[in-house]
């Protein structure tokens, strides 16, 4: 199946200069929804994953999606103010600005094996800043999945030494 064709750009968002990848149409659509997840999840089958870990929002979608599929919890990584117990933060560079993300201390316990999930690997930073939070407790990471990569900003780079896999490249 040919997940490109479906994926729609929106230019200029969310500011100028930016082309949006847009997945909502993937999302909508059964048979392309599933043969995204069950082509991620099948690359971790074997890797004992104990958690899947996803940044809010379309990181939620798709990571409690494989987590389900991989028969393993889920962990949201959330904006600022969001998480109701003792977290835990990481501040990283978007490339249209800065953000942070916040975790529970208590997500991740020392030694557990996390596939962190997102929509998209541009410039690496907001996936660097799921390492760290995921190294800061004690986890282990075993991969590192996008639906999409935009190969062109190298967020590869910020992620060297992990397992990384996208579906999708352009």
């Amino acid at each position: 199946m040919d997940l490109k064709k479906i994926i729609r750009d929106i230019p200029d968002f969310p500011k100028k200069g930016i082309i949006f990848k847009d997945i909502t149409p993937l999302l909508q659509d059964p048979a392309s929804f599933k043969c995204a997840i069950d082509t991620i999840a099948s690359r971790y089958e074997n890797d004992s994953v104990d958690i899947v870990l996803g940044a809010e929002a379309r990181g939620f979608i798709l990571g409690g999606a494989i987590a389900y599929r991989l028969n393993a919890g889920f962990v949201p990584a959330r904006k600022p103010g969001k998480l109701p117990h003792h977290v835990t933060k990481a501040e990283y560079a978007l490339e249209y600005g800065v953000d942070t993300l916040e975790m529970h201390q208590d997500a991740i316990k020392p030694g557990e094996k996390v596939l962190i999930v997102d929509d998209v690997l541009a410039t690496g930073g907001t996936a660097s800043a799921k390492v760290n939070l995921v190294e800061k407790l004690g986890g282990e990471v075993v991969g590192v999945a996008f639906l999409i990569e935009l190969t062109f900003l190298e967020g590869r780079k910020k992620l060297d030494n992990h397992n990384i896999f996208s579906l999708i490249q352009y």
